[in-house]
């Protein structure tokens, strides 16, 4: 759930610093959009992060690019 609220966050921000680029106002507007850019930038990284720590604990585990389906032994 914190990594989709996370990845939502991440858009949001997106759609925030795309609207104040495409607006092109003075230096309110660029700052909003160096805020938005630092917000998304953050966001990944903690993104980034909780997968990093979610595979570390088992949480998550990776595939095999074969495709078989079957889960690779430790």
């Amino acid at each position: 759930m914190l990594i989709g609220l996370c990845l939502a966050g991440v858009l949001v921000s997106l759609g925030s610093g795309l609207f104040h680029l495409s607006r092109g106002g003075g230096e309110q507007d660029s700052a909003k959009l160096a805020r938005a850019l630092t917000v998304r930038i953050s966001l990944s990284l903690t993104l980034f992060a909780l997968l990093f720590l979610a595979w570390r604990l088992g949480y998550l585990a990776p595939h095999p690019l074969g495709g078989s389906g079957a889960a690779p032994t430790p």
